[in-house]
């Protein structure tokens, strides 16, 4: 999640699985989503092609350091 950002995600390439708050769907090639701030959110690759997107980045800050990480399978730090 972020405090001081929003997000938008179109998917260019492959198939998207989007987690955000309690929900989940798949997006598709051209489709897209909007994450608001201080909302859970995570994206995984849900086909068998690598998923490109798009992500915009609205709000007051946009650092990296804005990330709030939950779970992280990857072992980053928050």
């Amino acid at each position: 999640m972020h405090r001081h950002r929003s997000e938008y995600w179109v998917v260019v390439a492959g198939r998207a699985r989007i987690h955000y708050g309690d929900e989940s769907h798949d997006l598709e090639v051209n489709e897209s989503t909007y994450h608001g701030k201080e909302v859970i959110h995570a994206l995984k690759n849900s086909g068998d092609i690598p998923l490109e997107i798009i992500e915009v980045q609205v709000g007051s800050y946009l650092g990296e350091d804005d990330i709030v990480r939950f779970d992280d399978i990857y072992g980053r730090n928050s």
